[in-house]
């Protein structure tokens, strides 16, 4: 497989996904946005980093760029798609998942390991876990705090959605575990198909025991599962 990994004006996280993949055997590739998606993409991932100086929204500028209606029709077609962080907000901004990425609740950049409790195991970034599961993963973000409105939020859950949530070590849902005050302390969801999610944590930097641990790498995974699904 070969996973396309987009490059915007203002990633710096793309080169992290382009090695974290290649740790775990799966080919990956950084592709400018303005070339377009590879013929031979089997994959997609929209990295974090400040695409355009996060002017505007964070990843409003980028969800616009030509790309997108690819990585759309991608998407639409059954190809994964994983949006980190930046590529988070993109994924919300073009309209690939529901609700939106903004100001984090204590208005300052927070880097630091959060807890993660899985919230959904039958889609592929999560299917190596059960469901209940405590994982941990680093964060880096100012505009993380996940937004939208309640009846949306309500159908996102009986959707069955919302595929992490930010815990304490026990997989409590606590406001102390939430790192930037998102609606019920929701940190990934699902687009309206399982192979399509987003997620404000960053599993690349979760791959090496020595640097943010391992628990990054089943999530990225996802992408050898969702092409044997």
């Amino acid at each position: 497989m070969t996973v396309a990994v987009v490059r915007f004006g203002g990633s710096n996280c793309d080169r992290d996904a382009e090695a974290a993949l290649g740790h775990l055997n799966i080919d990956a590739e950084i592709v400018w946005h303005e070339d377009g998606l590879p013929a031979d993409t089997t994959g997609i991932v929209l990295p974090g980093g400040f695409s355009y100086g996060d002017y505007l929204r964070a990843g409003a500028m980028a969800a616009r760029s030509p790309i997108l209606e690819e990585v759309r029709e991608a998407a639409a077609e059954g190809v994964p798609v994983l949006g980190i962080c930046n590529g988070a907000q993109v994924g919300c901004e073009s309209g690939l998942t529901e609700g939106a990425f903004t100001t984090n609740e204590s208005a300052r950049f927070q880097c630091e390991h959060v807890f993660l409790r899985v919230e959904r195991t039958d889609a592929p970034w999560t299917a190596a876990f059960e469901e209940g599961d405590v994982i941990e993963i680093p964060i880096a973000h100012g505009e993380g705090r996940f937004e939208i409105e309640e009846d949306r939020l309500t159908r996102l859950e009986t959707e069955d959605r919302v595929l992490f949530r930010y815990c304490d070590a026990e997989g409590n849902l606590t406001d102390d575990a939430n790192p930037n005050g998102s609606k019920h302390n929701v940190a990934g969801v699902l687009g309206e198909s399982e192979t399509v999610a987003v997620l404000m944590p960053h599993p690349e930097r979760a791959t090496l025991p020595d640097v943010g641990g391992t628990d990054g790498q089943e999530i990225l995974r996802g992408f050898e599962r969702a092409l044997e699904g």
